[in-house]
């Protein structure tokens, strides 16, 4: 694996956050996902229609609907003591997360909730906190006849099926929207935007179990009462290019999933997730790390806590530049997004180092700094790049760049995009893998 992300509560610190980097060795679980582009959700895609309106894979119109995913993705809303419990628990289908091309570059499992169980196909993110499904639904993105890769099929969550279904009542600590009540005991509402108003979840709370298993040499089955978002109507990106059949927040407030198993004394308080060259990932509920691994703090705003990193030097090829600046650490962001300076800094610490022709600008590219690459090109020329975080851990980025490639030429890109709000250290850049595509 080539980068594992950890969250820790600490007892007797102050509520202090830990994000590793390093070998992933230990006990830790793993889960399969699937890129939105990649050949088996490309033929998933063919056979059903489902995603006939998105752009060709890897063309200038492709990164263009994942960069604005992302922009309408971010705005999500943005501890306590360790569990006595010493084992780590994952999902019961196991612990591997697959890459989803076709899906916006984020990692998926397969979550199963209720009773008798049913599997959705989830988005991991650590960018917010609700975990949601699809439910009782007034819009949703189409199910019927959809399957990923004759593996994963898309479902809709229905209370009336599962015999352990609970509604959250308005007078439950978790319902922040209680001024939207019609009583004490009514059900509770909720609504999630994601930055703009054309993405959004929205729906009642409910609480179900979900399946579980731990990873011991003999391995017992779990099942865990969660809150999580009956999604009655989901807008958006919701509908079409990211997370169709629900999104898992991984965040740290008291909703979320790993809150939930620290408080009922289930794991410790932390999780892993780790993400390797092939696109396969791992997680692990209750995961505290090994010593072999990196760490930097997290920095915590309690009021509106998320994994926030303080980078302290970035290393372009042969180029240092020392300058501190902090990022939002978000598995559900698809690219990298600096603001000014550090944008510029870095862009043009990497071109001066590149060695082959800058692409003409082109309006259908998200990118700023594209170049054009003949196809026997070493990829090891291309500048590299790393990060030094705060207390002097190294990130090195496996590839920094996206390739395209058309029937006549290849070009390449710095896979990083100018922001105008904060920074984030999203999907490709922080677990990046060579990736190329075909225009047609």
């Amino acid at each position: 694996m080539s980068c594992c992300f950890f969250k820790t509560t600490l007892f007797l610190i102050p509520i202090l956050m830990l994000l590793s980097f390093g070998s992933c060795n230990g006990r830790i679980f793993t889960f399969e996902m699937h890129h939105r582009f990649s050949d088996e959700v490309k033929q998933w895609s063919d056979s059903t229609g489902r995603f006939a309106k998105f752009p060709p894979k890897g063309s200038f119109e492709y990164f263009n609907a994942l960069v604005l995913r992302d922009w309408l993705i971010r705005g999500r809303r943005l501890s306590e003591s360790e569990s006595e419990s010493e084992s780590s628990l994952t999902f019961s289908d196991g612990n591997s997360t697959s890459r989803i091309s076709s899906l916006g570059f984020l990692h998926y499992t397969t979550v199963k909730l209720g009773t008798p169980g049913m599997r959705f196909m989830v988005a991991l993110d650590t960018g917010s906190d609700l975990f949601w499904v699809p439910c009782d639904c007034g819009k949703c993105a189409p199910t019927e006849g959809a399957t990923y890769a004759s593996e994963f099929e898309l479902s809709i969550y229905n209370p009336k099926v599962s015999t352990t279904n609970k509604k959250v009542t308005c007078n439950n600590s978790l319902c922040a929207q209680r001024n939207q009540c019609l009583g004490t005991f009514s059900t509770c509402p909720y609504m999630v935007s994601y930055v703009s108003a054309q993405t959004s979840t929205s729906g009642i709370l409910m609480e179900d179990v979900m399946h579980l298993t731990t990873e011991d040499k003999n391995p017992e089955r779990v099942e865990a009462y969660v809150t999580f978002g009956c999604g009655q109507v989901q807008s958006g990106s919701f509908l079409d290019i990211a997370a169709p059949n629900g999104l898992f927040g991984l965040g740290m407030e008291k909703i979320s999933v790993p809150s939930v198993l620290a408080r009922e004394g289930l794991v410790a308080d932390s999780f892993s997730m780790c993400f390797g060259h092939d696109g396969v990932g791992r997680i692990s509920f209750g995961d505290k790390g090994s010593s072999d691994q990196e760490e930097t703090p997290f920095n915590l705003n309690p009021s509106h806590p998320n994994y926030n990193i303080t980078v302290t030097r970035v290393r372009v090829g042969t180029t240092l530049i020392d300058d501190e600046f902090t990022a939002l650490f978000d598995t559900g962001t698809s690219f990298t997004y600096l603001v000014d300076p550090m944008y510029t800094t870095v862009s043009e610490s990497f071109h001066s180092q590149a060695q082959d022709k800058r692409h003409s600008p082109d309006s259908r590219i998200p990118f700023e700094y594209c170049y054009d690459m003949s196809n026997d090109a070493n990829a090891s020329l291309i500048p590299s790049l790393s990060l030094t975080m705060k207390g002097n851990s190294h990130f090195t980025i496996n590839d920094p760049i996206i390739v395209i490639s058309t029937e006549g030429e290849l070009v390449y890109c710095l896979a990083i995009v100018k922001s105008s709000e904060l920074n984030i250290i999203g999907r490709k850049i922080s677990f990046s893998s060579y990736q190329s595509w075909n225009i047609r």
